[in-house]
């Protein structure tokens, strides 16, 4: 008799699981990605995806849950399929929903994620198009804080590029967009990525090597500093915090 109710009592229980919906599997991922667990919080949102593919909500979370994963716990081959996965739901959300900065936002990360691990010929076709992301994202909503600091770390990244580098770019690669790169620009977006969104440790830490660039030790050893104070929110805080603390030492 024990026997048959444990049975029934599993069975029970696999048809519960079974009978997840979309949004079942949204709010657990949701729950998962809060827990700094980004890999199971990836599973729900394609669990989501699975019963209902054009599901927004799961798409542009799934795309931020797999960069999450692969910023600083992947390399190589593997990194490179979380970024091309993250890529492809991001792009599937905003067919889906074009008109919600999220996808954009996503898509753009994912993007800049891929550039840094690629030669300069490859970075000029994503630079275009992470730009143009994080400028149709901010036009839906101007305060967005993560198209903010794409926009501040691409003008930084561009800047960061020797002038003569810039040149064949521009020239010779086609990659007419970097001309409108600037320190000035830099600054601007990632001073309102902060003011729009203060919580967020990585809004300090990318501000910090900004104005460390322009030679601003002071304001890159407070942003350090403050940095360091933040409460971790976000699954790579760690790596970040890890950094700014690396960075303060030569301030």
């Amino acid at each position: 008799m024990l026997r048959k109710l444990v049975i029934a009592s599993l069975a029970l229980s696999a048809a519960t699981a079974g009978a997840q919906s979309v949004a079942d599997h949204i709010g657990l991922g949701d729950r998962e990605y809060t827990a700094l667990h980004p890999v199971a919080a990836l599973n729900h949102y394609v669990e989501a995806i699975t019963l209902d593919p054009r599901n927004y909500e799961a798409l542009w979370k799934a795309a931020r849950s797999a960069v999450d994963r692969a910023t600083f716990d992947e390399r190589g081959e593997t990194q490179q399929k979380f970024f091309a996965i993250a890529e492809t739901y991001a792009r599937t959300a905003i067919a889906a929903n074009p008109g919600d900065p999220e996808g954009h936002f996503n898509l753009a990360r994912a993007l800049g994620e891929r550039a840094l691990s690629v030669g300069v010929k490859q970075r000029v076709r994503f630079a275009t198009e992470i730009r143009e992301q994080a400028l149709g994202c901010l036009k839906i909503n101007p305060r967005h804080a993560g198209c903010l600091h794409v926009l501040g770390v691409w003008n930084a990244e561009v800047m960061r590029l020797n002038s003569f580098t810039r040149m064949i770019v521009r020239k010779v690669l086609g990659g007419a967009v970097f001309s409108q790169a600037s320190w000035a620009d830099a600054v601007k977006y990632i001073d309102e990525a902060i003011a729009n969104e203060p919580t967020r440790v990585v809004h300090y830490v990318d501000a910090a090597a900004i104005y460390t660039d322009q030679g601003n030790k002071a304001k890159a050893k407070e942003l350090y500093e403050q940095a360091l104070k933040l409460p971790i929110s976000d699954y790579n805080d760690r790596h970040y915090k890890a950094r700014a603390e690396a960075a303060l030492k030569p301030l």
